[in-house]
């Protein structure tokens, strides 16, 4: 048997923002600017921060300090609430694997969860970092390997970011759409290859590296504070990409797209979405979790397509035999795809 995703846990800071809320935080002033903000298809985001007393242009070691206290609130609350889902404790974990690409620690988040949550102290440990928006999905794969590797195991994925600590404020038209889609959040699975839980059985993955669009999309260095990088051109390149992705890994099990029943994509933002869409030949119903997570989350990077699939695992009630397709697009320019059986 392949490994199963047998349990997802989600969690979010505690402080809920509007978009009016955001762009008056950010100080823009320009009709503009707001109205990016509030035609994104998103109402609602959260962040690790106090609405009273957030000020922009901080220092960074005020937004090093919010992630690195964000970060292990936030993944240690959804690495919980995975586990209580399924009734497992916390000393049955036997490998732990961190993704983020919002901050940097050293020792690892992965330590610091270790003392958070008293794991155990022969726990296995990776972090995984700077892989973007598409974090999740070699995550997923480097957890894959390792349950095939120890079908005994069980393997604890959990991505975070906090992208409140690694905003920028100026006028360019990457800063402000990054302002506008990204949030904070934090998703968890629990997977093993011997399980007799329900949940999807993972059959495969399919990635496909850009390197020629590696410009394209991802963070710079501005006197040391993280600048994203997000190009016009990526909705458009996103669907044909994803499309190559998605035929050679079908290829491979001799499916059609017919065959698919539920769509894991990454909500990445409204014009890619749309893209997406309209290159898969999808229906409305088909992207319904994605544009969900987006209208009341924005993007959160990394955690953003587990929350997609934790809304398929909680409303659509998976029968066995049915396929699914997960999707991210990352830096790098990458598609990360994974084949899903329940």
């Amino acid at each position: 048997m392949n490994p199963k995703i047998i349990s997802v846990g989600i969690a979010n800071p505690k402080e809920k923002f509007s978009q009016e809320e955001v762009y008056r935080l950010c100080g823009y002033k320009n009709p503009k600017i707001k109205s990016i903000f509030m035609n994104s298809d998103i109402d609602y985001r959260y962040f690790y921060l106090d609405k009273k007393n957030f000020r922009p242009q901080e220092t960074l070691d005020q937004k090093n300090q919010r992630y690195l206290k964000g970060s292990v609130e936030i993944s240690g609350q959804a690495i919980e609430n995975c586990l209580l889902k399924i009734g497992v404790e916390k000393e049955e974990i036997d490998c732990l694997i961190v993704v983020s690409c919002t901050g940097y620690l050293c020792p690892g988040l992965s330590s610091h969860l270790v003392k958070k949550l008293n794991l155990r102290r022969d726990i296995q440990q990776a972090n995984i970092l700077g892989m973007g928006c598409g974090g999740a999905l070699p995550g997923l794969q480097r957890a894959f390997d390792h349950a095939k590797a120890y079908p005994e195991q069980k393997i604890v994925l959990v991505t975070v970011e906090i992208c409140s600590a690694a905003y920028f404020i100026d006028d360019s038209l990457e800063t402000i759409v990054g302002n506008a889609i990204c949030g904070d959040g934090s998703a968890a699975i629990l997977l093993s290859a011997n399980s007799h839980k329900f949940g999807p059985e993972i059959l495969a993955f399919e990635s496909l590296i850009a390197p020629e669009h590696l410009d394209k999309v991802g963070f710079e260095q501005i006197e040391g504070h993280l600048k994203i990088i997000l190009h016009k051109d990526i909705p458009d390149l996103a669907g044909p990409f994803a499309q190559k992705a998605i035929d050679s890994l079908l290829c491979k099990y001799n499916m059609r797209k017919e065959d698919i029943k539920y769509w894991v994509l990454h909500s990445g933002g409204r014009k890619v979405i749309d893209k997406l869409k309209d290159q898969l030949k999808l229906t409305q119903e088909d992207i319904t979790h994605t544009k969900y997570v987006l209208r009341n989350y924005g993007n959160m990077s990394s955690p953003t397509v587990l929350f997609v699939l934790n809304e398929v695992l909680e409303n659509e009630k998976p029968k066995a035999g049915e396929m699914g397709i997960m999707l991210a697009l990352g830096p790098g320019l990458v598609v990360e795809t994974a084949l899903l059986r329940w």
